[in-house]
């Protein structure tokens, strides 16, 4: 879905999964800086929206998410995953319930896959499953914004900002208001900052929660009765996951950042060295210069200076060993 905003002045559309809202506005810092000081907004527009109501939505969502969710305080933000019957992470699911109505934002594109699979869960329970995307735009404003909030919108809380639920025909006014607009680029490089995965990014078809960090925060180890929770229960008390989220400081002479998928291997003077992982993110930040998540296997010692291509690359430890 095409962002409005997208004819603001300086707007660069982005690509790929983010195609819809900008890219930036013209300077990538500013914007950037703007977002770490608690000014502006970002549009994220794009991204699906759903909302379960009913009387037994905490309930019948608790039995399918990784959360523990049946008894979630009104305006508590929480995330939450569904796996695969493998445990293999399939959705994450960004949620807040406001009384009545629980709301989440997902991923660009997955929207439908995710209304039909809890569609075929429904069975008995009272709940109304709708994708309110046509209808709802995603708003984020930084920590620390003093941006005010239009009465009767849906907030969703965090440390790292609050995302706002807004009438999509609401979205160009509230945007003349809300300061300086910072595009998905800038968004991304403090969500590298902050060492936060992003499904279909830090994901591929066998990746568990295990390896990015995600037990505690999107994954309840105290509660069963979900799909995958053989899996995460099995390597929480049995064993390590195979591989494990890393930040990478990169070599800030090089023009080009490695993309995504780029394969790492340790730096041993060996053309042909060991494959170890893969760059999942990279992205210039305005402090930390080119940086980069990545997955790499769990053996790999956390000391040990990695290559991305031709790019140096010296790892910062996100998830332990």
């Amino acid at each position: 879905m095409k962002s409005p905003l997208l004819s603001l002045p300086g707007a660069v559309p982005a690509e790929g999964v983010d195609e819809g809202v900008a890219a930036h506005y013209g300077d990538l810092f500013r914007e950037q800086r703007a977002l770490a000081d608690g000014t502006g907004f970002v549009d994220l527009s794009h991204r699906g929206v759903i909302t379960v109501t009913g009387e037994d939505r905490l309930s019948w969502l608790h039995l399918l998410l990784t959360q523990h969710v049946s008894e979630l305080p009104t305006g508590q933000a929480t995330e939450a995953l569904i796996l695969s019957a493998h445990g293999h992470i399939e959705h994450a699911l960004y949620l807040v319930d406001d009384g009545e109505t629980v709301w989440a934002h997902v991923e660009p594109g997955t929207t439908d896959a995710l209304i039909t699979y809890l569609e075929s869960m429904k069975f008995f329970y009272r709940v109304e499953v709708a994708d309110r995307t046509a209808d709802t735009a995603v708003v984020h404003l930084p920590a620390g914004s003093i941006a005010a909030v239009p009465e009767g919108v849906v907030v969703r809380e965090t440390p790292y900002g609050r995302d706002l639920f807004l009438p999509r025909a609401d979205l160009e006014p509230y945007a003349e208001k809300a300061g300086p607009p910072a595009g998905i680029l800038a968004y991304e490089a403090l969500r590298v900052e902050q060492h936060r995965p992003r499904v279909g990014f830090e994901t591929d078809h066998r990746t568990i929660p295990h390896e990015l960090g995600w037990i505690g925060t999107a994954v309840h180890l105290q509660k069963g009765c979900y799909r995958g929770q053989e899996t995460v229960a099995r390597v929480q008390n049995l064993g390590k996951p195979p591989r494990r989220l890393v930040f990478l400081h990169l070599d800030g002479s090089e023009v080009h950042l490695p993309v995504a998928g780029t394969e790492l291997r340790v730096a041993d003077g060996a053309p042909d060295g060991r494959k170890i992982g893969f760059i999942t993110t990279s992205v210039r930040h305005h402090e930390l210069g080119p940086v980069a998540l990545a997955l790499v296997k769990r053996n790999v010692p956390v000391d040990a200076p990695l290559m991305a291509d031709t790019t140096a690359a010296a790892q910062e430890v996100v998830v332990e060993p």
